[in-house]
């Protein structure tokens, strides 16, 4: 297959692409003349979503991707028919915190996918030297990872971990001008927090959260909305003792 997929002859790779945030990216990715690869286990889900925006998989290729199968991962990258040149990490996975603290397979699968899942396949992409089109790479984070709060320190753990690895490896690829992301958002309107009691007003829609993955500055953290762009400055500057007082 030709490297010179889609109008402007560049391809992303969408690692997760079933969550809400990374279907809006594909089609916004798509809009922009990308070829677009998307990864998830659920391919099912991806084709009905591509038959729903009466994408090809001449537009949007869909493929198989665990982010806990680390020994395929290899495989998977090797096996892909153009590499990229903007990679998105978009799968994340969410458990109640006292679920998880008392049930380890919960703790752990929270770890597997949204953190070891991660530095399993980006090491492998970041490794490949000789793919010289690689431009960007972008993470999908969350400010529950900024500060450890008492409801969900398990979870916030796993992207406060995801947050530090992608910034040393914005300084690990700098000698090779490849910009690392991390897009640090608020609560999303999505499947994964479907149920949750979380505040109506600070909610944040997928689109808008897309938009921001699509369209990145060259800064390290980008915090998606005025609001929570507040939140995250008051967070970082909270004394540990008014910490302690949050949920």
């Amino acid at each position: 297959m030709s490297d010179q997929i889609g109008s402007t002859g560049k391809t992303v790779l969408i690692l997760g692409a079933n969550s809400d945030v990374a279907k809006e990216t594909i089609s916004l990715y798509h809009a922009q003349g990308y070829f677009v690869i998307a990864a998830s286990r659920n391919v099912e889900a991806l084709q009905h979503f591509l038959q729903q925006h009466n994408l090809t998989q001449e537009e949007v290729l869909v493929q198989y991707f665990d982010a806990a199968a680390f020994d395929q991962h290899k495989i998977f990258y090797t096996s892909l028919p153009v590499k990229p040149n903007v990679v998105v990490y978009a799968a994340g996975y969410l458990k109640d915190n006292q679920h998880a603290l008392i049930n380890w397979e919960g703790s752990y699968q929270m770890m597997t996918v949204n953190y070891c899942g991660a530095v399993s396949i980006l090491n492998i992409i970041a490794s490949d030297t000789e793919n010289k089109g690689l431009q960007r790479i972008i993470g999908l984070s969350s400010l529950s990872g900024v500060r450890g709060r008492r409801s969900n320190f398990i979870y916030g753990s796993t992207k406060a971990a995801f947050t530090q690895y992608l910034a040393g490896l914005r300084q690990h690829l700098f000698s090779r001008n490849i910009i690392v992301n991390v897009i640090v958002a608020g609560y999303i309107r999505t499947k994964m927090n479907a149920g949750l009691n979380l505040e109506e007003s600070l909610m944040l829609e997928a689109a808008f959260v897309a938009r921001a993955v699509v369209k990145p500055v060259n800064r390290f953290i980008i915090v998606p909305g005025l609001k929570w762009k507040m939140i995250y400055r008051i967070l970082t500057l909270l004394p540990e003792k008014l910490v302690a007082k949050l949920p």
